[in-house]
């Protein structure tokens, strides 16, 4: 029985949601839109398959997941129209393209990038949550900056995986990894100056990115030092980090199929 693949982008706001994997008795993404599939192809059988799970509370700008289907979309733009006008407001679909059989949108090749959103030293206005973590400390921003190229290029990650097993694979490469001024989000509540850390790789780990920036507040708080920040990226060495950085600052930006 021949088989009809499509690739569908979507964004959401991630924080009313227990992330994107289905799981008894809470609201979770996927859950929204297989329900919303469910409707809008009116009871016709189909698959979801996301590109990857994203954890409670975390938020995409462009995330994708492929649709399998038994019978063509009689019109692509159609379709997306009806998804979106019954999806839920705070997710949105953005394109859809059909692929065949040989694309798996898990094992294609991809590269994200992840931006971290947050700001330091006042308490901020409530509306921020959703998107942006607040630290009340004084941060040593300069310093974070030094310690986030430390993560670029390849190393050994098992000290920024959540309950690494004995078996991972914790040699990685991170294309990019800087903190910079946030300009991409505003709002007239923000705070005055917020900041962005920005991490590109084919693959991250379980909690790697939140570790990664909960090591840098840490950093930032002098807690640690650039020298325990190199040693935890060592061959073969682990160290248990203290600090994972909350959920609600971290975006899922971009994802490139190669």
């Amino acid at each position: 029985m021949k088989k009809y693949f499509y690739v569908i982008n979507i964004q959401y706001l991630g924080y009313r949601f227990h992330g994107w994997q289905k799981q008894p008795d809470v609201k979770t993404l996927h859950l929204m839109v297989d329900r919303t599939l469910n409707f809008v192809l009116q009871g016709k059988p189909f698959k979801s398959l996301s590109s990857g799970r994203t954890d409670a509370m975390v938020s995409a700008e462009c995330a994708a997941f492929e649709l399998f289907l038994s019978e063509p979309l009689e019109d692509m733009h159609v379709f997306l129209e009806l998804f979106n006008y019954n999806l839920p407001q705070d997710i949105r679909a953005l394109n859809i393209r059909e692929v065949d059989a040989k694309f798996n949108i898990i094992n294609h090749s991809k590269i994200k990038e992840y931006l971290y959103l947050f700001t330091f030293g006042e308490k901020c206005h409530p509306f921020c949550a959703p998107i942006m973590t607040t630290i009340l400390d004084d941060l040593d921003i300069e310093l974070m900056k030094e310690g986030a190229k430390l993560f670029q290029g390849e190393h050994y990650f098992k000290s920024y995986c959540f309950k690494p097993t004995d078996n991972g694979i914790y040699n990685r490469e991170i294309l990019t990894c800087e903190i910079v001024e946030n300009n991409m989000y505003t709002a007239n509540y923000f705070p005055e100056k917020s900041y962005v850390l920005r991490v590109k790789g084919k693959g991250f780990m379980r909690n790697q990115i939140r570790l990664m920036m909960g090591t840098l507040i840490d950093l930032g708080k002098n807690k640690l030092t650039l020298e325990d920040i190199k040693y935890s990226l060592q061959q073969d060495v682990f160290v248990k980090m203290e600090y994972i950085a909350p959920a609600s600052g971290l975006i899922l930006n971009k994802i490139e199929f190669e």
